[in-house]
């Protein structure tokens, strides 16, 4: 099963998201407990994967993958990080949170500050939001002239083709979540004063603006889902389908490099040798 293409938009068409199912299990593995059963193994097949990605730019191998979670508040980005990323080596990982964009940003074009925060040869680059919250939040909230805006979705694109060209695989993931999902996820950070550093009053201000999201997430997956940068979109309501669906297409995705551990440039039989006579 080829998960990539079950989940993958198709660039041009407008994704209708009120008929996708945001706890639907496309290719799951059957219920949660066999869902986090598979998630684990799969993290011992990609924390291996990422060793070699890692290993393999201390020869040379420029290649990258970079990970996009976007997701309207209590999707799971940062679950995604904590129960996903958190099987692999945290040395061949580099992990950025883009918040609301500070005076010096702002004082450079858009793509600024993502490019400062890319990952490095061999590296599992994860970015919790990006690039797009320029063409989500600044859509919604209107932060920018809507011409402007328009012109970003083709300056992504040729970002995104850019990254491809210099050997940065994109996985750009859409966590799609319920309208009803995420009151309930609200409500429990409400409940729990441990979760209360987690909520924010916006984030009640911003479900009044749900279908504007909505559209603003349709268009964005239709204009900048391409053949070097496709989006999936991930049914986000059972946290532990999210993760399994996620671990999936990143292996899918290394497996697919095929990342190779270097040769020594060294004589193995000599070296054992000196080693066994030191």
């Amino acid at each position: 099963m080829d998960l990539r293409a079950l989940l993958r938009v198709s660039g041009g068409e407008r994704t209708d998201l009120g008929g996708h199912d945001a706890r639907a299990t496309p290719g799951g593995q059957g219920d949660k407990a066999a869902g986090l059963a598979e998630t684990a193994r799969t993290g011992e097949r990609l924390a291996g994967l990422q060793e070699r990605l890692w290993a393999a730019s201390t020869a040379g191998d420029r290649r990258r993958v970079l990970l996009v979670l976007q997701g309207m508040d209590t999707s799971g980005k940062g679950g995604t990080v904590k129960h996903v990323i958190g099987l692999l080596n945290p040395s061949g990982c580099r992990i950025h949170a883009f918040k609301a964009p500070t005076k010096k940003e702002r004082a450079h074009e858009f793509l600024w500050r993502i490019r400062r925060n890319l990952p490095l040869p061999g590296e599992l680059g994860i970015f919790d939001r990006s690039h797009y919250e320029d063409v989500l939040v600044a859509r919604v909230r209107e932060l920018a002239p809507r011409a402007e805006i328009e012109e970003r979705y083709g300056a992504i694109n040729a970002f995104e083709r850019e990254l491809a060209d210099d050997g940065v695989t994109l996985v750009k993931c859409f966590l799609h979540l319920s309208y009803e999902e995420q009151r309930d996820r609200l409500l429990k950070r409400l409940d729990d004063p441990d979760k209360h550093w987690k909520f924010s009053t916006g984030d009640i201000d911003d479900r009044a603006l749900w279908p504007a999201y909505q559209e603003a997430y349709e268009i964005a997956l239709a204009r900048c889902s391409t053949g070097p940068a496709p989006w999936y979109v991930i049914p986000a309501d059972r946290k532990w389908y999210r993760n399994w669906a996620i671990s999936r297409l990143l292996l899918e995705t290394l497996e697919e490099l095929d990342p190779r551990y270097p040769p020594g440039d060294f004589d193995v039989a000599r070296a054992r040798e000196r080693l066994l006579k030191s």
